[in-house]
């Protein structure tokens, strides 16, 4: 086992003002001290660029690239992505919130079985950070036909190590662009391996773009269709797997 590998955090910012601070801090009060935030502000026009910087000068592992043009969340991962020193790649969104032990606990599972992409199991907060006393269970170790019928990967628990999975890029898709990565990923043949403990508070906010469903629906359509490239009749069958398997997510 490598000792103290460096985790290179990712983080995409668009007006996150109001819940930036606290994702900054999760990872600031996380067990596992050797890692890196890298934050990359989509032009934000409200007071993010601000209140990151504040962290910045207090905290020399926290490094930030404001952008002058907005272009998205795609091209803000991939950014932070070129910019990281680790190896190990974990990704959590400006609103979303890691528990404590969540590096420690994914980086040594990782390192002791030897895998190079894994998930966990995530509980809801609403805007205030209150629980809604929501869990979102891992379903078990995910090959890509596994993911394709069933898209359970909370993007903020995932970690990646780069030196077995290799180069990660973003593909550019409005919602779904982080199921776009985890199925690039694993059609090379990867598993993304389940941890049960929960690891990240996901914040379920009225106004975000994934809270749209059917936005997220008509664009995870093009993925199938158009990263995909499978027929109408695969991703039918697989996109109504793919919305049973959500509704009873949700219903449960």
């Amino acid at each position: 086992m490598e000792s103290q590998p460096l985790v290179s955090v990712i983080m995409p910012c668009y007006n996150m003002a109001q819940f930036v601070s606290g994702s900054i801090e999760s990872v600031q009060f996380q067990s596992y001290k050797n890692w890196e935030l890298l934050i990359v502000d989509d032009a934000s026009t409200d007071n993010s660029v601000g209140i990151i910087k504040s962290y910045c000068i207090q905290d020399e592992r926290i490094h930030l690239f404001v952008k002058n043009i907005h272009s998205g969340i795609a091209d803000s991962r991939n950014q932070a992505i070129r910019m990281a020193q680790g190896h190990f790649l974990a990704f959590l969104d400006a609103d979303d919130i890691w528990h404590p032990e969540k590096i420690e606990c994914q980086l040594h599972f990782m390192t002791e079985k030897h895998v190079g992409f894994s998930y966990s199991t995530y509980d809801w907060i609403d805007e205030n950070g209150q629980t809604l006393n929501k869990v979102i269970k891992t379903v078990g170790n995910m090959t890509y036909k596994d993911y394709l019928r069933n898209t359970v990967i909370g993007c903020s628990t995932v970690m990646v190590d780069t030196e077995i999975v290799g180069e990660v890029v973003v593909p550019k898709f409005r919602t779904s662009e982080d199921t776009a990565t985890w199925l690039n990923i694993l059609k090379q043949g990867f598993v993304a391996y389940a941890i049960e403990t929960p690891l990240v508070s996901y914040r379920i906010r009225r106004k975000s773009a994934s809270s749209n469903k059917f936005k997220a629906a008509r664009d995870l359509w093009s993925v199938y269709r158009k990263q995909e490239k499978l027929s109408t009749i695969q991703a039918s069958g697989y996109f109504c797997s793919y919305a049973y398997n959500a509704l009873k997510r949700h219903l449960s």
